[in-house]
């Protein structure tokens, strides 16, 4: 793999971080293939007969580009009740591995992620990992994310709502 290759899409998925840890979710939403798959199955507690403990038939959520605009204008509004004020979040991306797929302008890349979130002067924090999953498309010159799967850790998530985990 082309060292080079890395690193960019390393640091498109550092920048897609800094966007959304900063409310940025407009620009966010530019990073987004119009075609993209946007899901989080849920993990179970028990063990498949493949091994796994993914339910693909169920998610937390499954997401258009259309569905994900909705959410983002909506943070925009009084009607996110839930965000005022703000909560204040990090998403860390790490263990980053790009591999070719059988189109030259598009890479699988697996990572870990860690979010955290804190409300308020609440002491507590949530917090929600895992590793991801994404296909990453050169188009015109630019970065764009075509499908991701998240794969929480959990099986009960710690959070009080998903409403800002993009």
């Amino acid at each position: 793999m082309n060292f080079e290759l890395a690193y960019q899409i390393s640091n498109f998925l550092y920048q897609e971080a800094y966007l959304l840890d900063h409310r940025q979710y407009e620009e966010w939403l530019d990073l987004l293939s119009d075609d993209i798959v946007y899901r989080m199955p849920l993990r179970v507690t028990t063990e498949g007969k493949d091994g796994a403990n993914i339910n693909n038939d169920m998610a937390y959520f499954e997401e258009s580009k259309a569905s994900l605009t909705t959410r983002v204008k909506r943070l925009y509004t009084s009607s996110a009740w839930v965000e005022s004020p703000p909560t204040r979040q990090r998403h860390f991306v790490s263990n980053v591995f790009v591999e070719p797929t059988a189109d030259a302008n598009e890479f699988k890349v697996r990572s870990y992620f860690l979010y955290k979130r804190s409300r308020g002067s609440d002491i507590n924090t949530e917090e929600l990992f895992g590793e991801r999953v994404d296909v990453i498309r050169r188009v015109e010159n630019e970065w764009k994310i075509v499908s991701r799967t998240i794969y929480p850790d959990q099986a009960v998530l710690g959070v009080m709502n998903l409403s800002m985990f993009l």
